[in-house]
């Protein structure tokens, strides 16, 4: 079958958060820009359900915080746990800078599909699903276009820069000569649903305990539920048998009850396995990577479609004029590293850090009751403040270049926020010291 050829200015490939928004973006300033899906729709569960108010931010500074809010979601004002018999509370969101003081619970693909149809009111943009990025199309050492699989046959999409937003497991990531810098991570996450009651715990999302961890995220009428296990552990889990892994939820959040019954299959149990890693080079002549692609994030903090969006941002920022100009260089895309490797590299280590607790309960098994430490650490004034700005905003958070100044919003409130995140960041590293320094909890 002939090979189709078409022409653009930017080719994004992947549609996931980084990919849409940097479609989104660019086709608002007037780039040419094509958008590759391989799937022929956004519908993935078991995804990052997590718009912080960092994103949401963006979307007021787009003029698209009103119809966003319309899609059906839950909002979190706060991120707390339950360790052993003592219920916490680690981050407050109340108090970020920002309209949106809350975190936003929805399915990611209710987020795509909102940005693919504003996207599609600017003629710049062009969208096509069912196309598989298969390879890299090169001219004397510089990407020039992306060869696609569709179910019409193969086209090539020639392009100025070509973007690779297809996530952790990322195809272009496997056709370009990068370096990837592994952390490792010691956890898996199982992810599945239990059916969810009015009365159920809402703002809790952490439950800890018997040397386990379960995250219950509320999505309304079901929690979608995550349960932190030892790195590769599964099949294990699998050998001991169904009937067990429900007891073993049971032991954790007895309140679930006879729900737990319905996961009757393990198809209905999906697992993630939890990555940390980075490129080293994010770019290479007419190729540069944003997202879960130079960066795969742990589910540690729900942060990763926001960090994503970030990377979307700074790059629009960055390239739509020399994109629509035909100046875009080498130059330019080291400096989107530059302004976003920053923010990875401290989000990775913190989850580092989270990670090592998890560690720690895997180690003790039995009933946990939590340390007096804890209980300080997080009764300290400001503590809870700090943490929700890290976590709602991120570090070094993005705007819109162009977006009108907002009455309260300006730059002397993101200098101090700047201040914020690192008092933070040093108080993070002193609880992590600290914790690393506690006695063992007394058992029960």
């Amino acid at each position: 079958m002939a090979t189709e050829t078409l022409e653009t200015t930017c080719c994004i490939i992947g549609g996931g958060p980084a990919g849409m928004m940097l479609g989104y973006l660019l086709a608002r300033a007037g780039v040419a820009v094509t958008v590759l899906e391989k799937h022929n729709d956004f519908f993935r569960d078991f995804r990052g359900d997590t718009v912080h108010p960092s994103t949401l931010e963006l979307m007021f500074e787009l003029g698209l915080l009103e119809d966003f809010l319309k899609i059906p979601h839950q909002q979190l004002t706060s991120v707390g746990g339950v360790l052993g018999d003592f219920a916490f509370q680690v981050a407050d969101v109340r108090y970020v800078p920002a309209h949106c003081r809350f975190i936003a619970l929805m399915p990611q693909w209710d987020l795509l599909n909102f940005l693919a149809a504003r996207a599609q009111n600017f003629p710049a943009f062009d969208l096509r699903m069912q196309h598989e990025a298969v390879g890299l199309i090169r001219d004397r050492g510089r990407v020039i276009g992306v060869e696609a699989r569709t179910p019409q046959g193969t086209v090539q999409i020639r392009a100025s820069l070509v973007v690779g937003c297809d996530g952790r497991h990322s195809t272009t990531r496997r056709a370009a000569p990068v370096e990837v810098v592994e952390t490792g991570a010691p956890i898996d996450v199982l992810w599945f649903r239990v059916s969810r009651k009015a009365d159920d715990p809402d703002q809790v999302l952490g439950n800890i305990n018997y040397g386990k961890a379960l995250i219950l995220i509320n999505r309304g009428d079901y929690f979608q539920s995550g349960l932190i296990i030892p790195k590769g552990s599964f099949e294990e889990i699998k050998g001991h048998g169904l009937d067990a892994f429900q007891k073993s939820i049971l032991q954790i959040a007895p309140y679930l009850g006879d729900r737990v019954e319905a996961l009757r299959d393990w198809e209905q149990i999906k697992l993630l396995s939890v990555q940390i890693n980075r490129l080293r080079r994010w770019h290479w002549p007419g190729l540069l990577f944003i997202g879960d692609a130079a960066h795969a994030m742990s589910p540690a903090g729900g942060v990763g479609i926001n960090l994503a969006v970030q990377d979307a941002v700074a790059a629009a920022n960055l390239l739509a004029v020399p994109l629509r100009e035909g100046r875009v260089t080498e130059a330019l895309l080291a400096r989107v590293q530059r302004r976003r490797e920053f923010p990875t590299r401290v989000t990775q280590d913190l989850q580092v850090m989270a990670h090592k607790g998890f560690e720690y309960v895997f180690g003790h098994p039995g009933p946990l009751r939590a340390p007096w430490q804890l209980k300080v650490a997080v009764r300290l004034p400001g503590v809870q403040h700090i943490a929700g700005r890290i976590v709602g905003m991120g570090i070094r958070p993005e705007h819109i270049r162009d977006a009108k100044k907002r009455a309260g919003f300006g730059r002397g409130l993101l200098r101090r926020f700047a201040v914020y995140a690192g008092v933070a960041t040093g108080v993070a590293f002193r609880t992590a010291r600290m914790m690393r320094s506690m006695r063992t909890p007394k058992m029960v």
